[in-house]
């Protein structure tokens, strides 16, 4: 699992990382579905509305899902052919849902991607979806802490984004 503070560039990270193993079959990067309209600028994923978003949670259609800044995201089912199979199974999802998933899934991973504050704020402010106050709250939003038991790869993105996506591969074939 991939997971960290907004704006700290996990989506441009993981279209790194997925261009660059696009051609091994051992590593998935599956869509998201989440109840937001699609952004050429966004990361990649399918739009429901909130309505159609539930009838497929309820009929169990999403391996894991969780809400958070006023939309529903969802995690394919299906994905767990990938896992059953082997694969290295690559997936942006919150923080808050990581307990969870590490009973779930006991020989889950999880990378923590960061950047410091001013990059976060900038970066969330140029897209344009939330005011500048909004922007600055979500950035600096304190996240509780990961289990305990569960080992937690850091990858810092403050400098060139080849350097982080660079350090995400490493980690992701090291698996």
């Amino acid at each position: 699992l991939v997971v960290g503070p907004s704006g700290a560039g996990k989506d441009s990270i993981l279209r790194g990382a997925a261009e660059a193993l696009k051609h091994q079959s051992q590593f998935v990067f599956p869509r998201r579905v989440i109840t937001r309209p699609a952004e050429v600028a966004a990361e990649d994923h399918d739009t429901l509305s909130e309505k159609s978003f539930e009838t497929l949670r309820e009929g169990g259609g999403f391996l894991l899902w969780w809400q958070a800044h006023g939309n529903s995201y969802g995690i394919p089912a299906e994905v767990d052919n990938q896992l059953k199979a082997g694969r290295v199974v690559i997936i942006n999802v919150s923080r808050q849902i990581i307990a969870a998933a590490a009973i779930q899934f006991p020989k889950l991973s999880v990378v923590e991607i960061t950047a410091d504050p001013a990059a976060r704020i900038s970066r969330i402010a140029e897209r344009g979806r939330e005011p500048a106050e909004a922007a600055t709250m979500r950035a600096l939003r304190e996240v509780s802490a990961y289990p305990p038991s569960l080992k937690v790869q850091h990858i810092e993105n403050n400098g060139a984004l080849v350097a982080a996506v660079g350090a995400f591969l490493e980690y992701l074939r090291e698996l």
